[in-house]
């Protein structure tokens, strides 16, 4: 959108157009921010999968060998953590986007 100056007779003046482009620009910045953090919590699903990769595992391996279940129970807890903290930090980012930018 380009700047116009008119006289005094009539349509919007400078002013006005100044606050309705700075009202797009800030409607333009808050949705910028929610696609962001949209995208910040698709990782979420990631680790979903993740979660669901680690006990299934679990379970596979604990069918093949059943005397090495709490060993591999040990393991699968570490996994669980690990890919829990990955969905940690993704839903920290979302909230960052959110609510500091």
């Amino acid at each position: 959108m380009m700047l116009r100056r008119e006289k005094n007779g009539g349509g919007t003046s400078n002013l006005e157009f100044l606050e309705r482009d700075e009202n797009y620009q800030l409607s333009m910045l808050e949705g910028a921010k929610l696609i962001g953090a949209g995208a910040a919590t698709i990782a979420l699903a990631g680790a979903a999968v993740g979660i669901g990769n680690v006990f299934s595992s679990l379970i596979h391996s604990v069918a093949r060998n059943p005397s090495l279940a709490k060993q591999l129970f040990g393991y699968a807890i570490l996994g669980f953590a690990l890919t829990e903290a990955i969905a940690l930090f993704a839903l920290m980012m979302a909230f960052l986007i959110l609510f500091v930018f």
